[in-house]
């Protein structure tokens, strides 16, 4: 047996020792949305109440309220893959009306999402919930304008200052490009703008229109682009793994296509333990919160696609997948390896 597949064996008897802990406590995870929506809920009216006072400093406060907002969207995407809750009527009321409070369309993308999830790593298979990645030998053949479209796309102002407000702020209003599912994805969509406006109406009639934009705004930005952070790291380190459809394997590519984003706990427990995402990509029905013992219980899973916050910072300017030496590379690399060629 090659060694490719005795990884895919290996990986796969894993998911089945891990799906043991796909059981969602009902308990818990009401504790964890109810204690979530609470500090979430007195951070923002800490910031009203010091802005009211003068004291611009509450902005400060705009942080760690952006991270709670990032962790009801995690609870979010874990209603998505049916392992908040057990039932599945909980999970898709509780993550609609998440989708409300993250500008997400829940039924949009909960779909979107289970594709990137079931094409992950997958070179033929690429541009469903995923962040755009063109292997070496496509970006040579690429004209100079759209050589020129990818590195802005790829340029960090853009991938996480302006590309997460478009797509928190307009692209998720439209499900433009998802007609193929018919009209849910756009009951979906105006339904969840409907009731954003709703909300936003009754909170200015309460509190003023000026208060709820200047509170409101900076936590949806700031949150956006901790989650496109998040989402990047995820998928995007040195020796991620993408292959050919032939021999694409989904477990190989969950565990070595994803990463362990080995953060400081509190951080981990703001971000609802995404960080742990290999463990997530081989069993998505693993509710959040029992992830870090899946990782103590399975050592071996600490020591696969471990990614630093050093490295993750490092790991901004890799672009490019280099099918050759099966690791994403730079555009400085990439163009240091044509010259050498030449």
């Amino acid at each position: 047996m090659a060694r490719s597949d005795d990884d895919a064996v290996f990986m796969k008897e894993l998911a089945r020792q891990l799906s043991a802990y796909a059981r969602p406590a009902t308990f818990r995870s009401v504790f964890e949305l109810v204690l979530t929506l609470s500090l979430f809920v007195g951070l923002w009216a800490a910031i009203y109440v010091g802005l009211q006072a003068g004291y611009w400093a509450a902005y400060v406060l705009s942080i760690p309220a952006a991270g709670l907002m990032l962790r009801l969207f995690i609870i979010q995407h874990d209603c998505g893959h049916g392992a908040f809750f057990a039932s599945k009527r909980a999970n898709d009321r509780v993550g609609a009306v998440l989708g409300v409070m993250t500008l997400t369309p829940y039924a949009v993308w909960k779909k979107a999402h289970a594709r990137h999830h079931a094409t992950s790593g997958n070179l033929a298979r690429r541009g469903t919930g995923d962040i755009d990645t063109y292997t070496v030998a496509e970006y040579r053949s690429m004209s100079r304008i759209r050589r020129f479209a990818y590195r802005s796309y790829r340029h960090p102002a853009v991938m996480f200052g302006i590309g997460p407000a478009f797509l928190f702020l307009f692209r998720n209003r439209l499900p433009v490009g998802d007609m193929k599912g018919g009209w849910k994805p756009w009951i979906s969509a105006m339904g969840t703008n409907g009731a954003i406006v709703v909300l936003i109406v009754l909170m200015s009639l309460l509190l003023g229109v000026e208060a709820v934009f200047l509170i409101h705004f900076p936590i949806i930005l700031l949150a956006a682009s901790f989650g496109v952070w998040l989402f990047f790291v995820q998928h995007q380190f040195e020796e991620t793994h993408w292959s050919d459809d032939d021999d694409w394997s989904f477990h190989t590519a969950a565990i070595r296509g994803s990463s362990f984003y080995a953060l400081p706990r509190a951080l981990h427990w703001l971000s609802g333990n995404i960080g742990y995402h290999h463990i997530h990509h081989l069993v998505s029905r693993i509710p959040f919160y029992r992830l870090p013992q899946v990782m103590k219980d399975h050592p071996v899973l600490g020591e696969m696609g471990t990614v630093t916050i050093r490295q993750s910072v490092s790991g901004i300017r890799l672009a490019l997948w280099d099918e050759e030496r099966q690791r994403l590379i730079s555009f400085r690399t990439a163009k240091r390896l044509e010259t050498a060629r030449s």
